[in-house]
């Protein structure tokens, strides 16, 4: 059928097209082996009947493929063009059959925002395998082809030609299977967003079209009006100290009930854990700007904003507002008020001690505690003053090496997996990294709650814990985080929230102990967070929701 358009105009010579179609097969039947294996093994797809779908499904994935690759078929650019699809296809498919992971703009959106220490940490000698396997070797076949032409209308023509018979071979092998095909899709939506590699390429398109929405120039402003309240007599200033944990799912914390104790110091203490609490998102991008928004996550994903964050909001109210990171950045939120990074101890502003970072520059959370006095006494007077938020953004449990997010001294559950490839690692061994990891925010926090204990002759402190998401490990065959939202597993977006308020506090925020504890169990949801810290740290707004308030149906 397609003798003419791919044959050899010349002995030792291929057209275009051939290269195009090759490229297409190789990549269609090969490079998306995660795909393949993830239907082979899904029951819907059992028996004959399942093996036939499948082999249809390959056929309609070769066509749609060659479909795009025959307009990429021309003379000069096809060999950079297929290249470019073979060394996207390549990762793609370690990481797609590695971690069960999907891609969407969001998933691009982590990935072009992932720093050198992130990446470092996806490194491993199976990414290394799949670029020689599935990018490097067809590479060197491509690159040896010499390339024959036509002239440029009747490429144009047979390229064209090409993707109509593509397409109508593709319409037709659906068409021999509708009602599978269409349960399919139905059904698993995720099996679309796994084809390589058109899910990168439509998810740079959808990333392009939402950045083009968003509308330019300076943030619009929310709460204007936002202004302190008058503070009690007897009263100290706010001093509001929010953790933005990482990757922490609520299961794994045993003062949410999970068996091992992975919450030893914070059971000791008078902490309040809310057990059914939702994310925003799935992924640190898609969450922390959704969390420090006013609009709730059903306007927030709807709505492409350039808007003034909490983090605004408090400091035109008059605070003190200080962001302090230790990972890849604030996604905006922090963007115009004090901000810093947890730093190396090799700097000579706020050393740290011995051990708090290794060699290569990370350091544990334990480094963002260090000299907050020192911290707070830099920032206005004035405004400290009047009170002040701090927020601390942790590495927490990061994957894929949650090995590398506790130090060797506190990994209470052993063997631990001490490998990137999660997949590698016996189940019990993942969850045992993963455990230490919460293990030690467990630890973070406690001392972060006996610094705050330090500043009641001063301030009246409160502490909120909320992770941006949770994270897989394993269940369903999916390691880490960032599926579609409405895809996802319970275990991405069911969160851990942590609240210890100190008596003056309580007595200042006229908040009832016996409800607080009553609510451990009422759903709650990320959208709480901006209308809980302007409470909390006493600014009142027009903007303000008490029922979203998660302390605010306790407040008497």
């Amino acid at each position: 059928m397609f003798a003419v358009p791919f044959s050899r105009a010349v002995s030792g010579r291929r057209s275009p097209l051939t290269l195009a179609w090759y490229t297409a097969l190789w990549i269609g039947l090969l490079g998306n082996w995660p795909l393949w294996h993830r239907m082979a093994g899904m029951p819907d797809f059992a028996g004959w009947r399942g093996t036939l779908f499948i082999a249809v499904f390959a056929g309609i994935v070769v066509m749609v493929l060659g479909a795009v690759f025959s307009l990429l078929a021309w003379r000069t650019a096809v060999k950079p063009l297929l290249s470019l699809m073979l060394l996207m296809t390549a990762p793609l498919a370690y990481f797609i059959g590695s971690y069960g992971v999907v891609i969407d703009s969001t998933m691009l959106t982590n990935a072009l925002q992932t720093d050198l220490r992130e990446t470092r940490d996806l490194l491993a000698w199976g990414l290394v395998a799949h670029l020689l396997l599935l990018a490097v070797l067809p590479l060197v076949w491509l690159w040896r082809q010499q390339v024959t032409d036509k002239a440029w209308f009747k490429r144009l023509g047979w390229n064209l030609l090409a993707v109509v018979l593509a397409l109508v071979l593709g319409m037709g092998l659906a068409a021999s299977r509708t009602a599978d095909l269409a349960s399919t899709l139905r059904n698993h939506k995720v099996l679309t967003k796994m084809v390589s590699p058109v899910n990168a390429m439509w998810a740079g398109v959808a990333l392009a079209a939402q950045k083009h929405l968003v509308p330019k120039g300076p943030p619009e402003r929310v709460a204007t009006d936002a202004h302190l309240a008058p503070r009690a007599a007897g009263s100290k200033p706010p001093l509001v100290l929010l953790v933005v944990g990482e990757t922490a799912r609520s299961d794994n914390f045993s003062l949410n009930g999970y068996g091992k104790p992975t919450n030893p110091e914070l059971s000791r203490l008078p902490v309040l854990s809310y057990r059914e609490v939702s994310s925003c998102g799935t992924s640190t991008a898609a969450s922390v700007p959704c969390m420090f928004s006013h609009l709730g996550r059903e306007v927030f994903v709807d709505k492409p904003t350039h808007q003034e964050t909490l983090l605004d909001v408090l400091q035109r109210a008059g605070l003190a507002v200080l962001w302090l990171d230790n990972q890849s950045g604030c996604k905006g939120v922090c963007d115009r008020v004090p901000n810093a990074q947890a730093i190396h101890p090799a700097r000579a502003d706020h050393p740290l001690p011995a051990g708090l970072c290794g060699a290569d520059g990370e350091c544990f959370d334990e480094a963002m505690l260090h000299d907050l006095d020192a911290r707070i006494a830099a920032l206005d007077p004035q405004r400290v003053a009047r009170g002040v938020v701090l927020v601390l953004h942790q590495m927490g449990s990061h994957g894929p090496a949650y090995y590398k997010r506790t130090p060797e001294d506190r990994k209470p559950f052993l063997p631990e997996c001490r490998s990137s490839a999660l997949q590698q690692c016996p189940v019990e061994e993942v969850r045992n990294g993963y455990d230490n990891s919460i293990a030690y925010t467990d630890h973070v926090l406690a001392d972060a709650i006996g610094w705050l204990t330090q500043q009641e002759g001063r301030f009246d402190p409160s502490l909120l814990y909320v992770s941006d998401h949770g994270e897989s490990l394993g269940e369903n065959n999916l390691f880490l985080h960032g599926m579609p939202y409405a895809l996802a597993p319970r275990e991405q977006k069911h969160v851990p929230l942590v609240l210890w308020l100190s008596p003056g506090t309580r007595a200042a925020q006229h908040l009832d102990g016996d409800c607080l504890t009553a609510r451990r169990d009422a759903p709650m949801s990320h959208d709480g967070l901006f209308h809980t810290v302007l409470s909390l740290s006493g600014v009142q707004t027009q903007v303000y929701r008490r029922d979203w308030d998660w302390v605010g149906a306790c407040r008497r």
